[in-house]
């Protein structure tokens, strides 16, 4: 097995995606140089603006760039694989099957031609075989690919990832402190469980496996030290965004009409986010609204014991950073 001692360069996708910058930023503190899978390398260059160029090395592809892929993994001693998407764009030739299946079994074969071993893998909580939503059965078939890859790998699931700069909480900020919608939907009886899980956590937890042999060949579930319903979730977040208009009401959207949105509205909202990117906010598809009908928590404290961590409350943690969204 590979000893943590020799990670001194580690092969980062997504790297300026909303975890991944994370994900830099504790491999930077720990003094490993990340390798960064990029579509623009100066992109990365202006969310670390406060570090050294000279400290990361940016590669400018694509999950589909094997030459790339090869590239990156040759300089390095490992890779954490954080590609993902909630809901597919077919106009920009993003889907499940080839952002998860695919795109996953490149980055795998890539460290593998490498010589690559340790393998750290974003998976999300739910991920199974049977499940009903494609997002969840892609990530179980990417996960599948990591398990029979021979690597020494080590798999996260996720519950809702949470932090100033998530799509998630710029969403709520816009339900809360804007005029419209008038209200703040939520899907079905709004009872379901959810169990957000801080950014911040979700990346140590990453860059601390590097160095913790025993993680090898395990997967972590990952969530806060608390669970909320979705009502309890959305009454927590108009609570604590500055500018939240509290008379909003939070209304039930009744599952068979929200998947009958979803579907109408999908053409309309694809084409539209391409010249104002930001409703790609308020796009969701019948499988996010299926998986909001099933509980999405786990026992933190396996993860809090294995990592040596406590994870952040999570209405304390958005009370710390709740004006810094955007």
């Amino acid at each position: 097995m590979t000893e943590p001692a020799e990670i001194k360069q580690v092969m980062v996708t997504g790297a300026t995606g909303f975890v991944g910058r994370h994900v830099v930023r504790e491999l930077l503190r720990r003094g490993v140089t990340p390798v960064c899978l990029v579509r623009s390398a100066e992109k990365l260059y202006r969310q670390h603006s406060d570090v050294n160029p000279d400290r990361l090395l940016p590669v400018v592809a694509s999950l589909n760039e094997l030459a790339a892929l090869d590239a990156a993994a040759e300089q390095v001693q490992a890779v954490i694989h954080l590609v993902g998407i909630i809901i597919e764009r077919c106009l920009r030739g993003q889907s499940f099957s080839g952002i998860h299946v695919r795109g996953t079994r490149n980055v795998v074969d890539a460290a593998k031609r490498s010589g690559v071993k340790r393998y750290l893998h974003m998976s999300a909580l739910g991920s199974r075989p049977n499940a009903k939503a494609k997002y969840h059965q892609t990530k179980w078939q990417a996960e599948e690919i990591v398990r029979g890859s021979g690597l020494e790998w080590t798999i996260f699931r996720p519950s809702l990832i949470h932090g100033p700069d998530g799509e998630f909480m710029r969403l709520m900020k816009r339900f809360a402190a804007g005029l419209l919608p008038p209200v703040i939907p939520y899907f079905g009886s709004g009872r379901n469980r959810i169990q957000p899980v801080s950014v911040k956590d979700v990346a140590y937890c990453f860059a601390e496996s590097l160095f913790r042999t025993e993680t090898i060949g395990e997967a972590y579930e990952l969530g806060g030290p608390k669970a909320y319903t979705w009502i309890e979730l959305y009454n927590a977040c108009r609570a604590l965004i500055p500018g939240a208009k509290h008379w909003k009401p939070i209304v039930s959207q009744p599952v068979l009409v929200a998947k009958a949105i979803a579907t109408v509205s999908a053409p309309v909202l694809a084409m539209m986010e391409l010249v104002v990117p930001p409703l790609g906010l308020f796009r969701f598809d019948r499988g996010q609204v299926q998986m909001s009908q099933e509980d999405n928590v786990c026992d933190h404290t396996v993860a809090q014991q294995t990592f040596g961590i406590t994870m952040r409350d999570f209405e304390e943690a958005l009370s710390a950073y709740a004006d810094q969204i955007r």
